[in-house]
């Protein structure tokens, strides 16, 4: 993929398929240490060890609408490719950690892409799952919680196209000012 952010909205779907009402997204910036760590974490149905190994396998899918599965391992090769690493830990009934380490500073790191358009992405198309998504530049941190939102809006949906317009430009500002005003 041409953006880590697509990965991260592929992996997602594999913890809304997997019936998770909690999705955890973090993207973490260290400068100095020239690293973006991405994590995914979910409370789905989890998997045995044998499915997460076959999870690793571009040929192996539960999928039906196709016969490969290509999500997990190529977010796997884009963090190995730069030095870095993957790990996947899943327990049956907990639910799934998908974790990867860039270096920033390789010529093979795939750039982060729009993160803002991701997240707004699964929340107005998932609002039956709550969603955490927090993204850090080194000391520069922003969080938003889908369940501070829905107390916040009582009975107005998360899917009403001015809360989603909303939540666009929150995320969009707030993403900017961890780059220093830059707009991304």
């Amino acid at each position: 993929m041409r953006e880590l952010s697509l990965n991260v909205l592929d992996i997602a779907q594999n913890s809304i398929a997997a019936a998770a009402s909690c999705i955890r997204i973090e993207v973490l910036e260290n400068s100095a240490a020239h690293t973006l760590t991405i994590g995914i974490h979910d409370d789905g149905k989890g998997m045995t060890e044998e499915q997460v190994q076959k999870v690793l396998d571009p040929f192996y899918t539960t999928r039906t609408t196709r016969k490969v599965g290509m999500g997990v391992p190529l977010f796997k090769m884009a963090a190995e490719q730069t030095g870095g690493s993957f790990t996947i830990s899943s327990k049956v009934g907990v639910g799934t950690h998908v974790e990867a380490v860039f270096k920033t500073d390789s010529v093979d790191f795939t750039p982060l892409g729009d993160m803002p358009s991701t997240v707004v992405t699964l929340i107005s198309m998932n609002t039956d799952r709550d969603f955490l998504y927090r993204h850090q530049v080194d000391d520069k941190e922003f969080t938003l919680s889908t369940g501070e939102l829905r107390s916040i809006l009582g009975d107005v949906p998360l899917s009403e196209p001015e809360v989603v317009q909303w939540i666009r430009e929150y995320v969009k500002e707030n993403t900017e000012l961890l780059y220093g005003g830059v707009q991304v």
